[in-house]
């Protein structure tokens, strides 16, 4: 089914961190979307004719509402331009896009939930939706900002790692999962590359299923273009080689079906 443009109503916008905003909008795309699934977001900015693909945050499906977490990149770039927007003001969106996470996969299992950087956020609905036997949330930071903390406390077991030992755990996520000597037979992550190649990793050496969500600059944001393809283990059907379009094919995938 192909998707619409959409002028979406900004609900509210606060600043939770250094560069980290949230925003919610009331969008169609609220009845449909589920946890792992971004948006694409268009500036006024007639020169940036991309959007920006945005993960989802949280879904309320009553006041058909959505929220997105971002960073902005720069004083020059469209997150910025979103920064300033103010409740009342409509923004252009089309979605949901991409597939999410398989929630039936995790019911009775103890489960790993990890987050990192700007991958932090997709796991907060992950960790409201998820039912399982044992809710482990693993999310990474830089330093003490550590944004959605108390969400993430009220929906699981949380455990915190920070790059500079501010909170928590100091190093990454892998570091917090070792220093508590947890434990999972099911893992759901997302974050920059080098997280989540070495979550992969981890899950194959224990043979763990695995599913991630991939981060990668997006064109179209709809599998068209293939701006955003990565290396697969097996042949898509779209293209007839090894790879995998992120946005369409994606963002989450089985981590044993792509290369990282």
């Amino acid at each position: 089914m192909i998707k619409e443009k959409e002028q979406a109503a900004l609900l509210s916008q606060e600043r939770l961190a250094e560069k980290i905003y949230s925003i919610w909008i009331r969008t169609q795309a609220a009845e449909s979307a589920v946890p792992g699934q971004f948006m694409s977001v268009y500036t006024e900015d007639r020169s940036r004719l991309l959007p920006r693909p945005i993960s989802i945050c949280e879904i309320d499906k009553e006041r058909h509402a959505l929220r997105m977490v971002y960073r902005v990149t720069g004083e020059h770039t469209g997150t910025k331009q979103f920064s300033l927007l103010q409740a009342g003001d409509r923004i252009l969106v089309i979605g949901p896009l991409g597939n999410g996470f398989p929630l039936e996969r995790g019911r009775g299992k103890q489960v790993f939930l990890i987050g990192g950087g700007i991958g932090v956020p997709p796991i907060l609905e992950l960790a409201k939706q998820l039912e399982c036997e044992n809710k482990q949330i693993i999310v990474g930071y830089r330093d003490e900002q550590t944004f959605l903390r108390e969400s993430f406390e009220e929906h699981g077991r949380l455990y915190i790692a920070t790059e500079d030992g501010s909170v928590g755990c100091r190093g990454n996520v892998m570091d917090a999962v070792k220093e508590n000597g947890l434990e999972a037979d099911l893992i759901y992550a997302c974050g920059p590359a080098p997280m989540l190649r070495a979550v992969k990793a981890y899950a194959e050496e224990r043979q763990i299923e695995c599913y991630i969500s991939m981060e990668e600059r997006m064109a179209c944001g709809i599998g068209a273009c293939l701006g955003c393809v990565c290396k697969s283990s097996g042949t898509d059907d779209h293209s007839n080689v090894k790879n995998k379009r992120i946005c369409k094919d994606g963002p989450v995938f089985l981590s044993t079906e792509v290369e990282i």
